[in-house]
């Protein structure tokens, strides 16, 4: 190639041509909607069976009317069709609030009063087998965590009782063996 002289022509690659891609089938979207359908039917029932909130109770009454018609065959050919109402009342069976079940307290944790524990008097035998010979225990206002949230509270090295009253919001327990409901 001489001075002047332009270079011979590069072939241009251009990418194959793409078909066009085809739509979604319908069947395609219904795979997953139908089964999320179905999940949020059984989180509505389960919602729906949990009933109030609050947990509680309360008697529901609901009214159903239902009308009748005689079919063709059981009427005279010049009587009008007779109505029939029926009225059924249904009354549900009032929830109980759960009551906690145990009379126990394990050694070590924070219990809600009214939820995990009931008020009432335990008794420790005192400090869990540990290196550190001490059962701690605190009534508490609530589980927020505060130091103002203790009531009053024990380091006891032997056993112990405390009385836990329904206004507690929490009792505290760490190092002890299990308490035992005395009243």
């Amino acid at each position: 190639m001489s001075f002047g002289q332009q270079p011979p022509p590069q072939p241009q690659w251009a990418p194959a041509p793409q078909p066009p891609v085809p739509p979604r089938p319908g069947w395609a979207r219904k795979r997953i909607a139908i089964p999320a359908a179905g999940v949020l039917l059984l989180v509505g029932v389960g919602i729906g069976a949990a009933g109030g909130e609050d947990g509680s109770s309360k008697t529901a009454t609901a009214k159903a009317t239902v009308t009748v018609t005689a079919t063709p065959a059981e009427l005279a050919a010049d009587e009008p069709a007779p109505e029939v109402t029926v009225t059924e009342t249904v009354t549900s069976k009032p929830t109980k609030k759960a009551e906690p079940k145990v009379a126990t307290i394990p050694g070590d944790g924070t219990f809600v009063v009214g939820t995990d524990i009931k008020a009432g008097t335990y008794k420790s035998a005192g400090p869990a087998d540990s290196v550190i010979p001490n059962c701690y225990w605190a009534r508490l206002k609530s589980t927020s965590g505060d130091f103002d949230d203790i009531i009053t509270n024990n380091n006891a090295s032997g056993p112990t009782t405390v009385t836990i009253s329904a206004s507690d919001g929490a009792f505290q327990t760490t190092g002890c063996k299990e308490w035992k409901k005395v009243s």
